[in-house]
């Protein structure tokens, strides 16, 4: 990663300054993409923005800025978007400060020299340079401090294109389509970019790539998204046509890997419900999310039961004397686990009659089968 510092004054910052909605943001006479589409929306409050100018007018130093330096010889902002927009909007009058008169300042009412000494500043920007892996390992060092990305924000700066500006439209907006159909099915929040972390995970693992970083560079040059949309629009049509009952406990799911794993098999839809119906009031299940999971694959281990309590386990433990029955050895208590003597799948139930208390390794290999 080769980084070369330089001296940016603010009026050079400023020239050529665009602020577009839906084309991102340009500064420094056009060749700064300071907020590209990708990017997050602008988070600085009134207090923060003014004390970035208060900070140039006094003179004091201001954080480093980092740019990254691009193939065309135009600059990407890595760290410093929101102290430059508040530059930037500051002198636009898009907001004022409070001098120490307690009077409002807006940029066109400060005085000659106090309008000099603010376009006369001297910025110290970082300028790197490197391949993408460098970008986002020195992205994430950098991101220590201040308003932090999230770890997808960060892949959405260092993997810019069409791929990525195509996939926010349709996952990291309020109100996106992604919200629209589906909200009730994935946490988080959109802008948040949580839902286009969690269908670009399910994508890159259908692809059979390793991680999203990867995935992302395999398909930054895209001229769209529109495949990824279609994948995660075929998932949500199969959720919402295999089970049709919503419940809370669908929320949050690993749509991905049952839609890769099952959407094949031809299901009863109306005998699936009852059987979810039927988990769902079974007061042993303790972990209801899993029953979705359950009803597909016929694992029991992507149900949680309940556990017995202390009383039935030391109750247990007396009954055997300490002995696990499987091995026949002789345990401490807290060496031993509680197991169901007639399983769940056999109508076994967590009750003190049908506990019994096997040493850790004979409990693990039991559950192992």
């Amino acid at each position: 990663m080769d980084i070369e510092e330089k001296k940016i004054k603010v009026c050079d910052l400023i020239a050529g300054y665009e602020n577009d909605q839906d084309t991102g943001v340009r500064a420094y006479n056009g060749r700064l993409d300071v907020r590209p589409p990708y990017q997050r929306e602008f988070r600085y409050d009134d207090k923060q923005k003014e004390a970035v100018v208060h900070t140039i007018l006094k003179g004091f130093p201001l954080n480093i800025m980092y740019w990254s330096v691009e193939d065309n010889g135009n600059y990407e902002m890595i760290d410093g978007q929101q102290r430059t927009l508040s530059i930037c909007e500051y002198v636009q009058h898009d907001f004022h400060i409070i001098d120490e008169l307690g009077k409002k300042r807006y940029f066109s009412s400060l005085t000659d020299e106090d309008k000099k000494r603010f376009m006369d500043y001297e910025l110290t920007v970082y300028f790197c340079k490197g391949t993408d892996k460098e970008k986002l390992d020195w992205f994430r060092v950098i991101n220590i401090a201040g308003e932090r990305l999230l770890d997808q924000e960060l892949l959405n700066a260092i993997y810019t294109g069409p791929f990525v500006t195509d996939a926010r439209k349709y996952f990291s907006k309020d109100k996106c389509p992604a919200y629209k159909i589906a909200s009730d099915l994935l946490n988080g929040v959109a802008r948040e970019q949580s839902y286009l972390a969690t269908v670009l995970s399910w994508a890159a693992r259908k692809e059979n790539i390793k991680d999203v970083s990867e995935y992302m560079s395999k398909h930054k040059d895209d001229v769209n998204a529109s495949k990824l949309w279609a994948y995660f629009s075929a998932i949500n049509t199969w959720i919402r046509t295999t089970f049709p009952v919503y419940r809370k406990e669908m929320k949050g799911l690993d749509w991905g890997y049952l839609y890769d794993t099952y959407h094949e098999n031809i299901y009863d839809i109306d005998a699936l419900e009852q059987q979810i119906h039927d988990l769902m009031e079974d007061d042993e299940i303790m972990k209801k999310s899993g029953i979705y999971s359950y009803v597909l694959s016929g694992n029991l281990r992507d149900l949680s039961f309940r556990t017995f309590d202390k009383k039935q386990k030391r109750e247990a433990y007396e009954r055997q004397q300490g002995i696990c029955p499987l091995c026949g050895k002789h345990f401490e208590l807290e060496e031993m686990e509680g197991d169901h003597i007639t399983p769940w799948a056999e109508g076994g139930i967590t009750t003190a009659e049908n506990c019994q208390m096997l040493c850790r390794e004979c409990n693990r290999r039991k559950g192992a089968k």
